[in-house]
């Protein structure tokens, strides 16, 4: 049997999602390096932790609308292809939460990152005039796209090991500290 839903969970969710997308239109908006972002570590954090999953899409959704303010704004198909490939993980997280520990975050969130990279690629190849709309244009974006796969993958899980990481530190810090070292 699950526990009643009441009000000050469902503040608590708020609060979380608040810090979530707060923490990510300001990494988006400060100096990183291209692809490491916390924005889909931070959905699959929500979608993982909050008592309400489905308010995890909201957090990598809202936090890319609210930045997209302060950056140049790219093609609106390409920007709703990232939209939707950025909230993947809070939709894998919903679904993923009946496996537990680090193996079932990683799990879910490589994939994640992989969709994130062909998605958005291909829109960038489909929409942006950058490239040929032959195969030799979609292979030569997806050439030259490479390293952003390989910063996004280690750029998400980084961030999942931040989010997760500190997460497990808030609740199991204290019992830790309480503890006798010899």
């Amino acid at each position: 049997m699950q526990p009643t839903k009441t009000r000050a969970d469902l503040l608590m969710d708020l609060a979380l999602v608040a810090f979530l997308i707060g923490f990510d239109v300001t990494a988006r908006l400060l100096p990183h390096a291209p692809g490491f972002m916390p924005v889909a570590a931070s959905g699959l954090f929500a979608a993982r932790t909050l008592r309400r999953p489905a308010l995890a899409v909201i957090v990598p959704l809202a936090a890319m609308l609210l930045s997209g303010f302060g950056l140049a704004g790219d093609d609106w198909r390409v920007s709703l292809v990232v939209y939707g490939a950025i909230a993947l993980p809070a939709l894998a997280g919903i679904y993923s939460r009946r496996w537990q520990g680090p193996l079932a975050i990683v799990a879910t969130m490589v994939p994640c990152s992989v969709l994130f990279f062909a998605a958005s690629n291909f829109s960038v190849w489909a929409f942006s005039g950058m490239y040929s709309l032959d195969l030799q244009g979609l292979t030569q974006c997806y050439v030259l796209a490479l390293p952003f796969l390989e910063r996004t993958v280690l750029g998400d899980l980084f961030w999942c090991a931040v989010l997760f990481g500190g997460a497990w530190l808030v609740q199991h810090g204290p019992a830790l500290a309480r503890k006798p070292l010899l």
